[in-house]
């Protein structure tokens, strides 16, 4: 359930600042051309871009993930001949040690399944990429290090666009009574 909040305040903070700044888009794709030639691109435009991309690839991860782990889910739950111990636990491991496997249990941040043994301990299952989480993490984190440095791009521009007009930034200005 964590997981899930954390993916979807991941995909809003992209899509606020994906948003920010763009217009409708025109009909025509002459109309579109002018439209292009007369707004010019901001400095926050490749991060932009850079956070959606990255964004769309950690959540897509995730999501492959999400598949993984209901797929091994699933897979354990299966009763019936050959069902002990679950098949997601003998993949990668001696006879031995999957022998002695007596439950599982599902993580979803981070991503996992993990085989519970006699003596207390445990593995994780091989039906889960290793690369999985480390790979939506980096992604995630490039999201949101994009969208942070697109929101500082532009108010840098705004800042020196005030400057250049003569104008102090607002939290600068006197209120006008001594």
């Amino acid at each position: 359930m964590l997981a899930l909040v954390l993916l979807v305040l991941v995909a809003a903070a992209t899509a606020a600042v994906l948003r920010r700044g763009a217009g409708t888009y025109p009909r025509h794709p002459a109309a579109a051309a002018v439209a292009a030639a007369r707004v010019p691109r901001g400095p926050s435009a490749p991060f932009r871009v850079a956070a959606g991309v990255a964004g769309g690839a950690a959540a897509l991860l995730y999501l492959w993930g999400l598949l993984c782990v209901g797929g091994a889910v699933m897979e354990a739950e299966d009763g019936g001949t050959d069902s002990v111990p679950p098949r997601p636990c003998r993949d990668g491991v001696p006879p031995e040690r999957s022998g002695q496997v007596v439950d599982y249990s599902v993580s979803y941040l981070p991503l996992g399944f993990r085989c519970e043994t006699l003596d207390g301990d445990g593995y994780d299952s091989a039906d889960i990429p290793g690369h999985l989480n480390p790979g939506v993490a980096v992604l995630a984190l490039t999201a949101v290090g994009s969208a942070v440095a697109a929101g500082y791009a532009t108010e840098r521009r705004a800042r020196a666009a005030a400057r250049s007009d003569g104008r102090a930034p607002a939290s600068n200005r006197r209120t006008g009574s001594l």
